[in-house]
């Protein structure tokens, strides 16, 4: 059975830290940021986790167990 490919817009958007642990970038961080407030903007440079359950899944479909 040939090797599944990793889910490669997943990948862009998350890292698995060697812990196991993953972290995301928050949500509305890309563009427009001039409308949104700067409490918006200082919370969303910082980095997020996902919960367990998603992380879960990502993982699988990134290609590991």
């Amino acid at each position: 059975m040939p090797k599944q490919k990793s889910h490669k817009g997943i990948s862009k958007k998350i890292v698995v830290r060697n812990s196991g642990s993953t972290k995301i970038g928050h949500v509305g961080a890309n563009h427009n940021s001039g409308k949104k407030s700067t409490d918006f903007n200082r919370k969303a440079r910082k980095v997020s986790t996902l919960s367990t359950g998603d992380a879960k899944r990502y993982k699988r479909i990134l290609g590991g167990k």
